[in-house]
């Protein structure tokens, strides 16, 4: 009687813990937006598990793409040598931002789908609509990783010739962008953002 009724106390508290899918996961959500800011300042002494990759990348799989083509690719350096080779590859500046993150993603798509159909060309932008699905699947990357504690950088300056080789990256992938992966050092000061009569015209 006593575990029957100790086992119904765990099973209240669990409900009343549980995410309502309300008010409440509005507010954890909004959460992760305002504290996600592109760190350039890493603690070295800490690392990020392979399994916590794993769970970010298969959040990233979730984001909306061209008749769920899903061409987003992710290389990931997660020996030392291997993102030592990739830190060598982003730029001086980059490089020294990113110096104690233990992660490097280097994000690919697929050219040639998004935006396509089998007789050809849909969207007028082409490859275009590729390159805006990896940015769907990187946010959705980088928001998970904030939402289980983790800090990244998306960095656009790369050697995307020397990415390819050190990946084996096919030629029908696009080289996007390498992201960062680990724990801020310190917390960023939030740059302003524009007003909202700026970029949302309502009609």
């Amino acid at each position: 009687m006593k575990r029957i009724l100790l086992l119904s106390f765990v099973l209240c508290i669990a409900a009343a813990c549980a995410p309502s899918g309300g008010s409440d996961s509005a507010a954890l959500f909004d959460d992760v937006l305002a504290s996600r800011r592109s760190v350039r300042n890493y603690d070295p002494s800490k690392t990020v598990s392979e399994d916590d990759v794993r769970a970010i990348i298969l959040a990233a799989q979730d984001a909306p793409s061209w008749a769920n083509t899903q061409t987003t690719r992710y290389y990931v350096a997660m020996s030392k040598e291997k993102a030592d080779a990739v830190r060598e590859l982003v730029g001086p500046r980059n490089k020294e931002n990113i110096e104690g993150a233990p992660v490097l993603i280097v994000s690919t798509y697929v050219t040639g789908q998004a935006g396509f159909s089998r007789s050809g060309l849909v969207n007028e932008i082409g490859d275009g609509w590729g390159a805006y699905d990896n940015g769907l699947s990187n946010a959705y990357l980088i928001l998970k990783a904030r939402a289980m504690g983790f800090d990244t950088l998306i960095m656009g300056y790369r050697d995307s010739d020397s990415l390819r080789a050190l990946f084996n990256i096919p030629p029908e992938e696009a080289v996007m962008a390498v992201i960062s992966l680990g724990h801020r050092a310190s917390d960023p000061v939030r740059p302003p953002r524009k007003d909202l009569e700026e970029v949302a015209r309502f009609f």
